[in-house]
């Protein structure tokens, strides 16, 4: 995938975004803040304070560096800001792809970086004639978010002991 670039705006200022695969090891580091900030900013209340509490940065990076493929990072200049994370859902809903993860920084929230990180990823799994996801339950936000970017709940849902949450599943048709 090439790099994608197209001038946003945050109250009036220009923004440098770019849209591209996850490479190099400062992009690497880049993710792990932003899935290590976005849990501690998005999270509290939602999920397990004690799950919260072990979710380090350096668990997060570890995170990035065990799985480094299928990650496209948003940057605003130089500074990972955003992610997604996609692939094949695999046995359970074959013809399926999945977006595994995607996280903003709170700062960027409502200036089009999640949905340019969406359609990046869903241009990659074009191949695939629908596209599922898990959201927690009760993250009214993100649930919006995905129904705004065509996502409909198909009745699945389940609880993780891990993180002491409900997960719904959503699913996009092609």
């Amino acid at each position: 995938m090439g790099e994608r670039r197209e001038p946003l705006f945050d109250e009036g200022r220009p923004m440098d975004i770019t849209i591209r695969k996850m490479e190099s090891d400062e992009e690497i580091r880049g993710k792990a803040f932003v899935h290590w900030r976005a849990w501690h900013e998005a999270y509290p209340g939602l999920v397990s304070g004690a799950y919260l509490d072990k979710l380090t940065l350096e668990r997060c990076e570890a995170m990035a560096r065990s799985w480094p493929d299928n990650i496209l990072v948003a940057k605003d200049g130089e500074r990972v800001i955003g992610f997604v994370g996609f692939g094949d859902r695999g046995g359970e809903m074959p013809d399926t792809g999945e977006i595994f993860a995607l996280y903003v920084l709170a700062e960027y929230y409502g200036t089009g970086v999640g949905r340019r990180l969406l359609e990046a990823a869903l241009a990659e799994l074009r191949g695939y004639p629908q596209i599922c996801l898990w959201v927690l339950k009760e993250n009214g936000r993100a649930i919006r978010f995905y129904r705004k970017c065509g996502f409909c709940p198909d009745g699945a849902e389940t609880d993780s002991e891990m993180i002491a949450a409900a997960e719904i599943r959503m699913v996009l048709e092609r």
